[in-house]
């Protein structure tokens, strides 16, 4: 079965980095979309980033471009997500998905596998 595993939250302060990580298993090639959600406590899931299948083209909601970096490692079926200067507004849980690419990348219809999600938590 093939599954999406998410890594790297936590609790850190305003200011400080977190490094999520996302490892699909039981699959043996890339998928074209690859992306970042994340939901807060009484939000709908938003679009975080998002990443295509070579690396070229990626994606950013507007309040994250200039500190969250989204990157692919096709070889290791990975996909990770640098956040730097984390704000208490980035508090939520991040889910990572996957996607054949044949929707918009920025609307969850575009992904077929999400990953169960990691807490990121950011005190002020």
């Amino acid at each position: 079965q093939v599954q999406l595993v998410e890594s790297g939250g936590g609790l850190v302060q305003a200011g400080d980095s977190l490094r999520l990580s996302c490892a699909a298993s039981g699959r043996t090639f890339t998928y074209n979309l690859m992306g970042w959600f994340r939901q807060a406590p009484g939000k709908e899931r938003e679009f975080v980033a998002a990443i295509s299948r070579s690396g070229v083209s990626r994606w950013y909601t507007d309040s994250v471009k200039g500190r969250f970096t989204i990157a692919r490692d096709n070889a290791k079926l990975t996909v990770t997500l640098q956040m730097n200067s984390l704000k208490p507004e980035d508090t939520a849980v991040y889910y990572c998905a996957a996607g054949g690419g044949s929707g918009t990348y920025y609307s969850p219809d575009a992904y077929e596998l999400w990953g169960q999600g990691t807490q990121v938590t950011v005190s002020s």
